[in-house]
Protein backbone atom coordinates (compact mmCIF):
# COMPACT_ATOMS: atom_id res chain seq x y z
CA UNK A 1 0.00 0.00 0.00
CA UNK A 2 3.03 2.33 0.41
CA UNK A 3 4.31 1.71 -2.47
CA UNK A 4 1.52 2.46 -4.41
CA UNK A 5 1.35 5.94 -2.60
CA UNK A 6 4.85 6.98 -2.80
CA UNK A 7 4.11 5.55 -6.61
CA UNK A 8 1.11 8.29 -6.81
CA UNK A 9 2.56 10.88 -5.42
CA UNK A 10 5.49 11.01 -7.58
CA UNK A 11 3.50 10.82 -10.36
CA UNK A 12 1.55 13.97 -9.60
CA UNK A 13 4.61 15.54 -8.55
CA UNK A 14 5.93 14.85 -11.82
CA UNK A 15 2.71 16.32 -13.53
CA UNK A 16 2.23 19.36 -11.12
CA UNK A 17 6.03 20.16 -12.35
CA UNK A 18 5.08 19.99 -16.13
CA UNK A 19 2.08 22.32 -16.17
CA UNK A 20 3.84 25.45 -16.96
CA UNK A 21 5.46 24.18 -19.45
CA UNK A 22 1.96 23.18 -21.19
CA UNK A 23 0.99 26.48 -20.99
CA UNK A 24 3.98 27.87 -23.47
CA UNK A 25 3.55 27.84 -26.81
CA UNK A 26 5.99 28.20 -30.02
CA UNK A 27 6.44 31.09 -31.97
CA UNK A 28 5.54 29.23 -35.64
CA UNK A 29 2.24 27.99 -33.64
CA UNK A 30 0.84 31.46 -32.74
CA UNK A 31 2.79 33.63 -35.02
CA UNK A 32 3.86 34.07 -38.93
CA UNK A 33 7.69 35.24 -39.91
CA UNK A 34 6.67 35.71 -43.14
CA UNK A 35 3.88 38.44 -41.85
CA UNK A 36 6.50 41.45 -41.14
CA UNK A 37 4.48 44.39 -39.24
CA UNK A 38 5.75 47.62 -38.37
CA UNK A 39 3.13 49.46 -35.56
CA UNK A 40 3.73 52.77 -34.59
CA UNK A 41 1.99 54.31 -31.50
CA UNK A 42 1.65 54.95 -27.70
CA UNK A 43 2.36 52.48 -25.19
CA UNK A 44 -1.17 51.80 -23.38
CA UNK A 45 0.20 48.55 -20.95
CA UNK A 46 2.86 46.97 -20.31
CA UNK A 47 2.81 43.45 -18.38
CA UNK A 48 6.51 42.36 -17.39
CA UNK A 49 5.23 38.69 -16.71
CA UNK A 50 6.58 35.22 -17.37
CA UNK A 51 7.21 33.27 -19.55
CA UNK A 52 6.66 36.64 -22.08
CA UNK A 53 6.16 39.96 -21.58
CA UNK A 54 3.88 41.84 -23.27
CA UNK A 55 3.26 45.48 -24.66
CA UNK A 56 -0.08 46.90 -25.73
CA UNK A 57 0.20 49.88 -28.36
CA UNK A 58 -2.34 52.40 -29.68
CA UNK A 59 -2.30 52.56 -32.86
CA UNK A 60 -4.62 55.72 -34.59
CA UNK A 61 -5.98 55.30 -37.66
CA UNK A 62 -6.11 58.36 -40.30
CA UNK A 63 -9.43 58.87 -39.07
CA UNK A 64 -8.85 58.84 -35.03
CA UNK A 65 -10.30 55.67 -34.74
CA UNK A 66 -7.44 53.73 -32.29
CA UNK A 67 -6.74 50.01 -32.31
CA UNK A 68 -4.71 48.48 -29.94
CA UNK A 69 -2.03 46.47 -30.59
CA UNK A 70 -0.54 43.03 -28.19
CA UNK A 71 2.76 42.12 -28.81
CA UNK A 72 4.63 39.32 -26.69
CA UNK A 73 8.30 39.78 -26.31
CA UNK A 74 10.56 37.81 -24.29
CA UNK A 75 10.13 37.02 -20.90
CA UNK A 76 11.40 39.55 -18.22
CA UNK A 77 14.83 37.97 -17.48
CA UNK A 78 15.90 38.01 -20.75
CA UNK A 79 14.80 41.29 -21.61
CA UNK A 80 16.88 42.45 -18.55
CA UNK A 81 19.92 40.99 -20.26
CA UNK A 82 19.39 42.86 -23.40
CA UNK A 83 19.12 45.86 -21.14
CA UNK A 84 15.87 46.39 -20.37
CA UNK A 85 14.07 48.12 -17.75
CA UNK A 86 10.97 48.62 -16.18
CA UNK A 87 12.33 52.30 -16.52
CA UNK A 88 12.83 52.07 -19.93
CA UNK A 89 9.33 52.12 -21.24
CA UNK A 90 6.35 53.88 -19.98
CA UNK A 91 2.65 54.57 -21.12
CA UNK A 92 2.12 56.71 -23.10
CA UNK A 93 5.56 56.46 -24.69
CA UNK A 94 5.58 56.66 -28.50
CA UNK A 95 7.55 53.66 -29.75
CA UNK A 96 7.62 51.99 -32.84
CA UNK A 97 7.42 47.80 -33.05
CA UNK A 98 8.73 45.35 -35.73
CA UNK A 99 7.70 41.74 -35.48
CA UNK A 100 5.55 38.88 -36.94
CA UNK A 101 1.92 39.12 -37.22
CA UNK A 102 -0.30 36.45 -35.35
CA UNK A 103 -0.97 33.87 -37.49
CA UNK A 104 -5.31 34.43 -36.23
CA UNK A 105 -4.92 37.72 -38.08
CA UNK A 106 -5.59 39.38 -34.52
CA UNK A 107 -4.08 42.51 -33.79
CA UNK A 108 -1.15 40.90 -32.30
CA UNK A 109 2.08 40.27 -32.93
CA UNK A 110 5.80 38.92 -31.40
CA UNK A 111 7.99 41.62 -31.47
CA UNK A 112 11.62 41.60 -32.43
CA UNK A 113 12.73 44.84 -31.98
CA UNK A 114 10.97 48.24 -30.66
CA UNK A 115 12.32 51.70 -31.32
CA UNK A 116 11.84 55.18 -29.20
CA UNK A 117 11.21 58.21 -30.00
CA UNK A 118 14.58 59.14 -29.54
CA UNK A 119 16.07 56.45 -31.72
CA UNK A 120 16.85 54.08 -29.36
CA UNK A 121 16.16 50.61 -30.28
CA UNK A 122 16.01 47.73 -28.38
CA UNK A 123 15.99 44.05 -29.29
CA UNK A 124 12.29 41.73 -27.60
CA UNK A 125 13.91 39.19 -27.53
CA UNK A 126 11.98 37.43 -30.24
CA UNK A 127 11.68 33.73 -30.28
CA UNK A 128 11.29 33.48 -33.83
CA UNK A 129 15.00 33.06 -35.03
CA UNK A 130 17.49 35.00 -35.86
CA UNK A 131 16.83 36.43 -39.46
CA UNK A 132 15.05 39.69 -39.00
CA UNK A 133 11.99 40.41 -40.80
CA UNK A 134 12.25 41.97 -44.65
CA UNK A 135 12.61 45.72 -44.37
Amino acid sequence: MHLRFAILLAGSALVASAAPSFAHHSFTAEFDAAKPVTIKGAVARIEWTNPHTHVYIDVKDDHGATTTWKFELASPKVLAQLGWRPTLIHVGDEVTVEGAMAKDGSSSGNAREVTFANGQRVSAGSSGGDIAPPR
